[in-house]
């Protein structure tokens, strides 16, 4: 047990050092980006506030990577000292010697899921909200509640608020929709309802319309009209209307099953946030992917040579188990493979790789 924690503790170290590095590197980097975007019209204080911001969402998608540079920094340490050649002589196999890191980056992917994903969801809501503040851009296109869908188009002349009972998987046909308008003053002016509705270039055509003028002094049910089709203009794209629903990585994981089954009440598939809820579940696993990989190329002596041949390569196999997890993720978020497969079986089959390599570094 001793032994383990002395393991877990040089882990962990080499964690905090890699980490350390990367974020010296990129606040910096950020705070260029930042200051580009907005210009410096806008000072210091918004500039660093949102590199602050965006700081924590892109270190978390390079734990991974953090994971796999603090193995390698701490197998190349004992190695060095020759520590590793101590614990092999004292009977420990190379699973056995590897065993703490695993567990610690398991309990770690388990911390990361339960705490830092809902402090990241939240900073890159908040970078989000500032950034368009900041630039002058509109916060928000489409909205979805336990009423329905929401969307929201216009210029600075009129505004027109959208509210659908249902809508299919991009958001460019809705059902049982109202339409309300409003003026430049913000005053209620007209309403309209639609038993269908669809987004064309330019315009929303509906059918089954029913329209009422809101207009100060008049009924607005005796100058009701009825209509088979009506087209409206619209401000709006299929990709205005898919951008809007935010990338999941601004939902903390606790909503995300809850804002899931709301986007599935809509009509929308919601696979993009389904395959990030299975992905983020599956990272422990992930992070001990990336440990074993590492193990697997530095639990040797010095001695031997060829060590930056082995650190590339464990570098190279950390960095394909990274794209091959990402590009079964887009396999999933377009429908092509089953969501739990695209999300659990690279971190499986990286786990199963880098043990068969320890055992062949074990036994020849």
């Amino acid at each position: 047990m001793i032994l383990h924690l002395y393991l877990a503790r040089r882990f962990l170290r080499a964690l905090g050092i890699v980490a350390a590095v990367f974020v010296a590197i990129l606040l910096p980097i950020d705070i260029a980006e930042q200051l580009r975007r907005i210009g410096p019209s806008q000072g210091f204080g918004p500039v660093l506030e949102l590199a602050l911001l965006n700081l924590p969402g892109s270190l978390y998608e390079m734990i991974p990577l953090f994971v796999l540079l603090g193995t390698l920094l701490m197998f190349l340490g004992l190695a060095r000292s020759s520590e590793l050649v101590v614990v092999r002589a004292a009977g420990r196999s190379a699973l056995r010697a590897a065993a703490a890191p695993v567990v610690v980056a398991a309990l770690l992917g388990v911390f990361i899921i339960m705490v830092v994903n809902p402090i990241v969801a939240t900073t890159e809501q908040q970078f989000d909200l500032r950034s368009a503040r900041y630039l002058g851009a509109e916060e928000r296109t489409v909205s979805v509640s336990a009423e329905g869908l929401w969307l929201r188009q216009g210029s600075p002349e009129n505004q027109t608020v959208i509210r659908a009972s249902a809508a299919n998987s991009d958001g460019t046909q809705l059902f049982d929709a109202s339409f309300f308008g409003f003026d430049a003053e913000g005053t209620l002016i007209e309403r309209l309802n639609a038993s269908q509705a669809i987004l064309v270039e330019g315009a929303w055509e509906l059918t089954g319309v029913r329209r009422w003028p809101l207009v100060e002094g008049v009924n607005p049910e005796a100058r009701a009209e009825s209509l088979p089709q009506l087209t409206l203009p619209s401000t709006l794209t299929r990709e205005q209307i898919r951008d809007s629903f935010g990338k999941p990585e601004t939902v903390p994981i606790y909503q995300l099953p809850a804002f899931i089954a709301q986007l599935n009440g809509a009509g929308f598939a919601a696979l993009q946030h389904r395959v990030w809820l299975q992905s983020e579940l599956s990272s422990p696993l992930m992070l001990a992917a990336m440990v074993l990989i590492g193990a697997g190329f530095t639990m040797r002596h010095t001695r031997f040579g060829r060590t930056g041949i082995m650190v590339l390569s464990a570098i190279l196999l950390g960095f394909g188990t990274f794209f091959v997890r990402s590009f079964a993720q887009v396999l999933g978020e377009t429908g092509q493979l089953p969501v739990a497969l695209v999300a659990w079986t690279p971190p499986i089959a990286a786990i199963l790789l880098a043990v068969a390599l320890l055992l062949h570094t074990e036994d020849g």
